[in-house]
């Protein structure tokens, strides 16, 4: 009688040590499905910035610095995927979304590129990217924050142990980023 009551007990011990790690393995996955679609919407992002550069080089022919900037943060960011780790990709991608920002405010200094019809679709291509990219990445830290409180909360950092899930880390905004986003805006009339 005895040794059915242990072999329940561990039974019951091994099916729940499965169970939490097939539940660790799910949110890793998930982890791992969110950052591949930012990675997709970054690719069409890396495809749209050419044609945009090549656009605006047509109406400020003064404006090389600026564009050479979003084109150097291009290449960065591109280079960044290929192996730096999150964290220098996350760099890599706020350093291209404030060279973007660059580009679109010229629009201001130049009528006629802000008429140009090629223009202005290719700048809302990109703003819709970048729309979907924001939604993807707080769309990321969601399943980072599940999957990261799945392997640090008790009894699932046991068996996260045993079995080397690691902790992940969060998509940041760089410090001057943030410090912007702290700051309240200046309203004047």
């Amino acid at each position: 009688m005895g040794l059915w009551v242990a072999l329940g007990v561990l039974a019951v011990a091994v099916l729940y040590v499965i169970a939490v790690y097939n539940g660790l393995i799910v949110a890793r996955n998930r982890t791992d499905e969110a950052l591949s679609d930012i990675d997709t919407l970054l690719k069409r992002r890396y495809d749209l910035i050419p044609n945009l550069v090549e656009t605006v080089k047509g109406y400020a022919k003064h404006e090389s610095e600026t564009l050479e900037n979003v084109i150097r943060a291009r290449n960065s960011a591109i280079s960044a995927q290929q192996g730096e780790g999150l964290a220098g990709r996350f760099s890599a991608e706020n350093e291209l979304s404030g060279a973007l920002k660059t580009i679109f405010a010229l629009s201001e200094a130049y009528p006629d590129l802000k008429a140009n019809q090629n223009f202005m679709s290719l700048q809302g291509e990109l703003a819709t990217t970048e729309d979907k990219l924001q939604a993807s990445r707080r769309f990321y830290n969601s399943m980072v924050l599940s999957y990261n409180n799945k392997i640090l909360m008790f009894p699932g950092s046991i068996i996260a142990g045993m079995f080397s899930f690691t902790k992940r880390d969060f998509f940041e905004l760089d410090e001057a980023e943030a410090a912007a986003a702290r700051k309240a805006p200046q309203v004047k009339f």
